[in-house]
């Protein structure tokens, strides 16, 4: 018979199924879940599960009979191999015939020949002869215990503070914040994130250094005294988390994105992969979380460290609920950036205005991710005076490139934003609102990678030509990852139709759709661009058409001429 085994991924650190290293079994277990239920009854018994009811073939009762399967074979080779006592984590996926399932591995070479031996057990499952399972288990466990143990996880153990983000948007930037108050401390920081490893403010490799290796380029930096690392949920997936503990985790959202990747497919298992981050933060430090996101409230609940709580409204329950419990909060109280503790009076920062990022307050989501650099500099014990140079200081296209970039060009304003899924166009579609006079229109460049799922990419399609007076798309043709251009424009337009509108006009790239909105522009507009790849050469484009980048003076102007 074909192997049960689709795939085994050796996990290096924290992961979603253990605090530590693991090895992760992807199996399609067919046979079992297709088989007629006595030969399953037969396999379950002949490898000491005892009384068990299969259930009716290819339906969930009997997935989760295959779940028991599995747990115990995993047991009992464990056992014979001499490990004894081994966690184990089997899921369903969404398929019935596909399971995951996971153990903690101290050394690579015999974790792998633990995993070989799962695998050779359930493929010797046949509806009609089950053979001697347990001399088969007695022979793999042995030859699993003859294994020579190979290295252990390369997990680091850092001797310096460290500082990790997660979240479906705002994570560079918060990241980027955190540094840049650590640089307003005189502390050496090195950070990664989605865009390249930093230290000191200097590029040191460019590149997506989200996972694992952004931490350890960021750690292995000469002098290091703070490090800022963002992690992504596909690193956490792929190889598990870099660090073997961090001193603040900092988790901005959760909403819809990357689902249907990597067996994640609904937003509470999205959650539970960015939770891992909490989950290993010291117990003497600090777990950042959003209040106004239940699902990133939530993971306070399963963090050894204490909670600081972030949240626009000073009034939130959830702010109430974590004073209570000892921990701390940051919220806008009268205007201000404000830190709350029940043993002492609230502590003001500075005003939200006065925060670039905030864009003179409109962005609400920069004024989260405010919040939330507030909370964890604070936490990690960073100077009073250093948090509020640092968030005064933090310019939008100086010190966040691709993040709310706003530009003025003749009489209208030029806003490039990374914004790559629902939440992000949301928050990019109120940045051009807030900015437009009364009489001016919106010009709005759509695009997305090519793996999104349908449904998301029409929600973008119909969420922007709702919004904007003119939509047009800009293609990623870097991050097509094999989708067809035609069949992604379909599929806007599809989107944009359900609300209306049916001219939308396609571009090879960003820039290429920038230019032609910007064609169409008038006194007053505001174009705007979701950009992934072709920021740089956009903002070249710009600068060599006249374009200026906003000041916070003129940022705040633009705010206050649309407001009246």
């Amino acid at each position: 018979m074909a192997t049960s085994l689709v795939e085994l991924r050796v996990l290096d650190g924290a992961n979603l199924y253990f605090s530590r290293a693991a090895v992760k079994l992807t199996l399609d277990v067919s046979a079992l879940v297709d088989a007629p239920a006595p030969a399953a009854k037969a396999y379950a018994q002949a490898i000491g599960l005892g009384a068990t009811r299969p259930g009716r073939i290819g339906s969930g009762f009997r997935q989760r009979f295959a779940i028991r399967v599995v747990g115990h074979v995993v047991r009992r080779i464990a056992r014979t191999a001499g490990i004894g006592r081994i966690g184990v984590r089997v899921r369903p996926e969404s398929d019935v015939r596909r399971l995951v399932v996971a153990f903690p591995w101290a050394h690579e070479g015999r974790a792998r020949a633990l995993g070989a031996a799962i695998v050779e057990v359930l493929d010797a499952f046949g509806p009609d002869d089950t053979g001697d399972l347990a001399e088969l288990i007695a022979s793999v466990g042995e030859r699993v215990r003859d294994e020579p143990p190979g290295n252990p996880p390369p997990t680091l153990r850092p001797k310096v503070p460290v500082v990790a983000v997660t979240g479906t948007n705002g994570k560079t930037t918060t990241s980027r914040m955190i540094a840049h108050i650590g640089r307003a401390a005189d502390l050496h920081v090195g950070w990664c994130s989605t865009d390249g490893v930093y230290f000191d403010g200097e590029l040191i490799k460019y590149g997506d250094f989200s996972g694992p290796s952004g931490a350890a380029q960021v750690l292995s930096q000469p002098g290091i005294q703070l490090a800022v690392v963002e992690t992504a949920r596909g690193g956490i997936l792929r190889r598990g988390v870099g660090v073997a503990y961090n001193d603040v985790s900092v988790v901005t959202n959760v909403t819809s994105d990357h689902l249907g990747l990597g067996g994640i497919d609904t937003v509470d298992q999205l959650a539970e992969v960015k939770a891992v981050i909490t989950q290993i933060t010291r117990p003497r430090g600090w777990c950042v979380v959003n209040g106004d996101d239940p699902r990133t409230f939530a993971m306070r609940l399963g963090s050894p460290a204490k909670c600081w709580v972030f949240s626009r409204d000073a009034d939130s329950p959830s702010i109430r609920a974590v004073l209570d419990e000892g921990g701390r909060a940051t919220t806008v109280l009268d205007g201000f950036v404000t830190v709350l503790d029940n043993a002492r009076d609230p502590e003001p920062l500075l005003k939200v205005a006065d925060v670039p990022m905030t864009l003179s307050g409109l962005s609400h989501y920069n004024v989260e991710n405010t919040l939330a650099a507030a909370s964890a500099a604070l936490g990690l014990g960073l100077p009073r005076a250093a948090v509020i140079e640092g968030l005064s200081t933090f310019a939008p296209n100086e010190n966040n490139p691709g993040r709310m970039n706003l530009y003025s060009l003749r009489d209208f304003t030029v806003v490039i934003d990374l914004a790559h899924n629902e939440a992000g166009l949301e928050a990019l579609i109120e940045i051009m609102n807030g900015v437009k006079p009364e009489g001016g229109r919106l010009l709005l460049a759509l695009g997305s990678p090519g793996d999104r799922a349908d449904d998301m990419v029409a929600a973008l399609g119909a969420m922007g030509a709702r919004a904007a007076d003119r939509v047009a798309i800009g293609h990623k043709s870097d991050y097509l990852r094999g989708r067809p251009p035609a069949e992604l424009e379909a599929v806007f337009r599809a989107g944009a139709a359900s609300v209306g509108v049916d001219d939308v006009p396609a571009f090879p790239t960003e820039l290429a759709a920038a230019q032609a909105l910007v064609a169409e522009a008038q006194a007053g507009d505001v174009v705007a661009v979701m950009s992934l790849q072709d920021r740089a050469s956009l903002d070249a484009w710009l600068r060599s058409q006249g374009a200026t980048v906003d000041t916070p003076e003129i940022l705040k102007s633009k705010v206050e001429r649309a407001q009246h």
